[in-house]
């Protein structure tokens, strides 16, 4: 775990061990495999010190020293700010996870006209503390899917956690209440996900698709009402994986009727329920449990605490 202070616009960090020897051009390359466009910002703006002095990118680091960054300048607000009640599970400078709750898009399509989505609530949130900053969103959760998702605050967290994500060390681990009991009681679905070209807006199994893998694990089953809450977790991010996947294992989520689950309920059954990764900065290890905030009769017999 590295030690860092904030200090105003700037993050002290002071280089670790495993840092001696490197330049700074190959930590922002190698270690946080930051964009080159990224890079050249902070090279000619000048927002890295070292030990208070404009620092040469070329020379080696030694352990100890202070590498100075300026990370919290304030920016234009790309979408108009807008109150909701947000549930944040975890909030430092650099990172945000927000329980997100059912019926809510996670960014707007049309940043004039739709100011009721998660970036905007989160853009309000930030802003009344003083933050003027752009959110950056890491991941997607689909409309009327809840729970843990993680946004970045700054340009170069931003950057550091979809390399990550790419990589697939960010692991997000969801629950789904679907119809009927599964023969294999945990496995893994390997089959590709495409466009469907008769639906502007279902996916589909394809052999023409991108990879996608699932792996799912029952947790609790009732054969009287043919319902069962399965733990899955992803190793690729399609669009609509688990609820493409699950529903072509003949078990469709509860409620998504897009995919061919019983209306029982009005959304389908589908929460992100714990989330972990390392912080971008520090490397710590960060773990996020989400409650599931309806469904509660549905998901009773879960504690996403213990997953």
């Amino acid at each position: 775990m590295l030690k860092t202070v904030r200090k105003g616009e700037w993050i002290h960090l002071i280089i670790p061990m495993e840092w001696n020897g490197k330049t700074l051009e190959e930590v922002f390359r190698q270690i946080w495999e930051a964009p080159k466009k990224l890079t050249h910002t902070f090279r000619m703006e000048n927002r890295i010190l070292l030990d208070g002095v404009r620092v040469n990118w070329t020379l080696p680091l030694h352990s100890g020293e202070v590498l100075q960054m300026r990370l919290f300048t304030e920016e234009p607000l790309s979408v108009i700010p807008h109150f909701h009640d947000i549930d944040v599970l975890y909030e430092d400078d650099h990172v945000i996870v927000i329980n997100k709750p059912p019926f809510m898009n996670t960014h707007p399509n049309d940043t004039n006209e739709d100011h009721t989505t998660l970036t905007n609530a989160l853009a309000f949130y930030l802003q009344a503390k003083g933050e003027n900053r752009n959110i950056r969103q890491v991941h997607r959760l689909d409309r009327d899917t809840s729970g843990a998702i993680l946004f970045a605050k700054h340009a170069l967290a931003g950057a550091i956690l979809d390399k990550m994500l790419e990589k697939r060390e960010i692991k997000r681990t969801y629950i789904a209440a679907v119809n009927g009991v599964f023969n294999q009681k945990k496995g893994r679905i390997n089959a590709p996900i495409g466009k469907d070209r008769h639906h502007a807006t279902r996916r589909r199994v394809s052999n023409t698709g991108q990879e996608a893998i699932t792996n799912y694990h029952v947790l609790f089953e009732d054969k009287h009402k043919q319902i069962s809450i399965v733990k899955c977790w992803l190793e690729t991010g399609r669009t609509h994986q688990i609820r493409v996947h699950l529903s072509h294992t003949g078990h469709p989520i509860i409620g998504d009727i897009l995919y061919g689950g019983e209306k029982k309920i009005n959304r389908q059954a589908l929460h992100a329920a714990k989330l972990e990764f390392h912080h971008p900065i520090t490397q710590e290890k960060i773990t996020c449990h989400a409650p599931v905030l309806d469904l509660q009769e549905l998901f009773k017999q879960i504690d996403v605490y213990t997953l």
